[in-house]
């Protein structure tokens, strides 16, 4: 099982460097991110379970450092305030935690990561729907279904139906796009 784990792994992550789209779709992020980086804005990312542990791992790479040292990146996980998110929850359903959090966030020219395996977690679409109303800069993290978050905005498609391969190459795409960033801004650190 541990190697069938491990090959289904490399063959994934294979099948997406072979896929000039996809590959240019993420390269595109990247770009996205830098240039709202450069302007003063931030990157916010949310998810549930294993995608809030995403989030959060994404976000502290961009505020503490990745490969180099250099100046914190502007980046925050919604959801990372207990207090918030059991008030909203509370107050307005759970459906809402990660939207009324956004809302108050989030403005026109910052960039909204939702990880959602699925693509159909409710407090995620209702995020992406706050985000697009903002004019904040959208692009989700899925499976090869996309789900309805892909039919709201443009989505790095993993293709893949397996949940735990899926969230191996979030990190990994997470990972590539900070990298990305940090080189682009610092290059004569790296």
């Amino acid at each position: 099982m541990i190697e069938r784990f491990f090959n289904e792994s490399i063959a994934l992550k294979q099948n997406i460097l072979n896929d000039a789209e996809l590959m240019a779709l993420i390269y595109r992020v990247a770009d996205v991110c830098k240039a709202a980086v450069v302007d003063g804005k931030k990157i916010i990312l949310a998810g549930n379970g294993g995608s809030f542990a995403d989030a959060q791992h994404i976000a502290a790479e961009f505020t503490g450092r990745f490969l180099v040292e250099r100046p914190s990146l502007p980046a925050i996980a919604l959801g990372c305030n207990s207090s918030s998110m059991s008030a909203i929850g509370n107050d307005y359903g759970f459906d809402q935690t990660f939207s009324r959090e956004l809302s108050s966030l989030g403005v026109a020219g910052d960039v909204f990561l939702p990880i959602s395996t699925s693509g159909n977690s409710a407090n995620i679409l209702a995020a992406v729907d706050v985000a697009i109303q903002k004019g904040i800069h959208v692009f989700g993290l899925t499976g090869y279904a996309g789900g309805k978050m892909a039919a709201m905005c443009p989505c790095i498609q993993v293709p893949s139906g397996s949940t735990p391969r899926i969230q191996e190459v979030h990190i990994l795409i997470g990972h590539s796009i900070c990298g990305y960033v940090e080189h682009a801004l610092y290059p004569s650190l790296n």
